[in-house]
């Protein structure tokens, strides 16, 4: 059985709720070309629903890269801890941006343990945010 499509009014509050941004490398709507997906935080596959307070916006990107996985090994420690969750966490305590403002750094356990497992600085979206920096459109400033 199919699950039932989620209201286009839930996902437009996710959207204003995220800012039109993906929840985990912070891109924009606006920059990113493709539409931002809905995550769902808990997957539906670990029993996760389509309630608004599981849900977050996404890039294709980083959506693809999380799939099914909430936690992951931290690099530094090797412990596995829980991934950011954009909906109940605060950005910028678990990440900063390097001073080019073209990598993703993971500041605790979670944040390193989401750049690796979500490829926040993946050979792809580097070479696009120089870009993104030199016109001033990225990191985003808040």
């Amino acid at each position: 059985m199919s699950r039932p499509k989620i209201l286009s009014a839930v996902r437009q509050r996710v959207a204003e709720a995220s800012r039109f941004r993906c929840g985990y490398c912070l891109t924009s709507q606006d920059i990113v070309g493709p539409v931002l997906e809905l995550d769902h935080i808990l997957p539906v596959s670990k029993g996760g629903a389509d309630e608004e307070d599981n849900l977050w916006l996404a890039c294709s990107w980083c959506n693809a890269y999380k799939g099914k996985q909430t936690d992951a090994l931290d690099p530094l420690t090797g412990d596995r801890v829980s991934l950011f969750d954009p909906r109940r966490r605060i950005w910028a305590d678990h990440f900063k941006w390097s001073d080019d403002g073209t990598l993703i750094v993971g500041l605790t356990a979670c944040g390193r343990a989401t750049v690796d497992a979500l490829q926040l600085n993946n050979e792809y979206v580097v070479p696009a945010r120089r870009r993104w920096v030199a016109v001033g459109w990225h990191p985003p400033s808040d």
